[in-house]
């Protein structure tokens, strides 16, 4: 079994690197590409897709989120359906490949933008 701190130190060694559509590593990703490599990197198989990987996770509530636990969000153009996602780092931070400005980096889950497009939480 795959410890949480495995997933999230993987992560945290991602910090930095740059953002771009479709790319899934080593250097570059976008949000999937990034959860993807990551979950790789210790031994998961999840899909490719933001959206498939919400579909094909365990969900859990936000009270259940552990660290390496994977958070879904909408994004400003897909109300309502799945347009990114982010793992959870505990004590209310997330880790994830934001947009082309700020590549890999961490955000706190509760800021106002991703408060108000959560949709929900996997695990695997």
């Amino acid at each position: 079994n795959i410890s949480s701190g495995s997933i999230t130190s993987v992560a945290r060694s991602l910090l930095g690197c740059s953002y771009s559509y479709g790319a899934s590593g080593p250097n570059s990703f976008d949000c999937s590409g990034f959860t993807q490599y990551v979950y790789s990197r210790c031994g998961i198989s999840i899909p490719r897709t933001s959206s498939a990987q919400y579909a094909s996770s365990k969900h859990i509530s936000k009270s259940e989120l552990r660290a390496g636990d994977l958070v879904f969000f909408s994004n400003g153009s897909s109300s309502g359906s799945v347009g990114h996602v982010a793992i959870y780092l505990g004590d209310g931070m997330i880790i994830h490949a934001a947009n082309s400005k700020t590549g890999v980096c961490t955000t706190s889950l509760n800021s106002t933008y991703y408060t108000s497009h959560y949709i929900g939480a996997g695990r695997y």
